[in-house]
């Protein structure tokens, strides 16, 4: 069975060689560890292997593994709400979050943005293949979005964030492009994306 230090050196490898193939600089990627449910224990592993960014679906929980980690002295660690975020968990989720990479609304935006001591980094999710289950603004409320987000302060947009449908790998290849394209023609060359997960992130 493959120990959590080979896979993480498994990942972190593959995403250099793809970057140096796309030719784009490895170090513009950053690398989330999603560690919805798993123990802190898992953070703590991959913390002494070097990772320091990591993803949560769950306020609850990045707000206990926030905790514990500084308790640890673990205070260099960026923690990314990627899940479903819900306007009145905006208050207690701030304080230990890094950015907030599922704002898919100008109300919630509007929240955020009324309660942040400081500048917080934020991804638009789209729901770029317009998909009945999944949130995210669809592609034709994405101007919109984008128009009430840049009315308010201490919002740091960074991008916009996606999960495609994993079905069709050709899909998929487009619906990443799709998004690509979006952001550069919306937000412009700064654009930082957030997609890819364990499955699919050498297309992305």
């Amino acid at each position: 069975m493959e120990s959590l230090s080979d896979r993480y050196q498994s990942i972190t490898t593959r995403i250099q060689n793809r970057a140096r193939l796309c030719g784009r600089d490895p170090s513009e990627i950053t690398l989330i560890a999603v560690t919805k449910m798993h123990p802190f224990e898992t953070i703590e592993a991959l913390y002494q292997l070097g990772q320091r960014d990591f993803g949560e679906n769950y306020v609850q929980e990045l707000i206990s593994k926030s905790r514990q980690a500084r308790e640890k002295g673990y205070a260099d660690i960026r923690w990314h709400f990627i899940g479903h975020l819900q306007s009145n968990k905006v208050k207690v989720l701030l304080p230990e979050v890094y950015a907030i990479h599922s704002v898919d609304s100008v109300k919630l935006a509007s929240e955020v943005s009324k309660k942040a001591e400081r500048p917080v980094p934020i991804f638009l999710e789209i729901n770029i293949d317009e998909e009945e289950s999944k949130t995210g603004a669809k592609p034709g409320e994405l101007l919109a979005l984008l128009r009430g987000v840049r009315a308010l302060p201490q919002l740091e947009l960074q991008g916009l964030m996606c999960i495609p449908s994993p079905e069709d790998p050709k899909k998929l290849r487009l619906s990443f492009r799709k998004v690509r394209e979006l952001g550069a023609q919306m937000i412009g060359a700064r654009c930082h994306n957030s997609m890819g997960m364990s499955d699919d992130f050498e297309i992305a």
